[in-house]
């Protein structure tokens, strides 16, 4: 298993960045390698994702949801494996900083190679840094979701 945590402090307040985390339907818009999510129920998404020509398909259920702090995940079916949460800490009115930490299974040899070199912490900045640049230019969320799971 390997693990992964980085975070980033956007300029919007954690109501904002909080909801727009909750629109996983949006991800494709500033997560690379992901092409598609779908919303099943208020738990339950499907990724189809494609990652430097490795295509998985899974589902992932969301074990943890508490408004403007905290939404963990963890896989449950398909071909990745992996567990995560995404924090919110209100740094200021206007301010917040989004720690992401994922624990996942590297599995083919291109992955485990990947992983070595440090490409999904690369990649890991980068979609927050997108999630950054997304959210910041659109001054609000595209939707919310403020039911809790607990």
């Amino acid at each position: 298993m390997s693990q992964v945590e980085e975070s980033i402090e956007v300029g919007v307040p954690v109501h904002t960045a909080y909801n727009q985390w909750t629109q996983f339907e949006t991800f494709p818009e500033f997560m690379s390698g992901v092409e598609r999510i779908e919303q099943r129920t208020d738990t339950l998404t499907h990724w189809v994702t494609n990652v430097n020509g490795v295509h998985r398909e899974f589902d992932a259920e969301i074990t943890e949801q508490i408004p403007d702090e905290r939404v963990a995940w963890t896989t449950i079916a398909g071909e990745a494996k992996q567990a995560g949460a995404v924090t919110f800490h209100r740094l200021d009115e206007g301010h917040t900083k989004v720690m992401l930490q994922m624990d996942f299974h590297p599995d083919s040899l291109t992955e485990k190679v990947g992983d070595k070199l440090g490409f999904v912490k690369r990649q890991t900045k980068g979609d927050l840094e997108r999630f950054k640049t997304f959210i910041e230019e659109r001054g609000q969320e595209t939707g919310e979701w403020r039911g809790a799971v607990i």
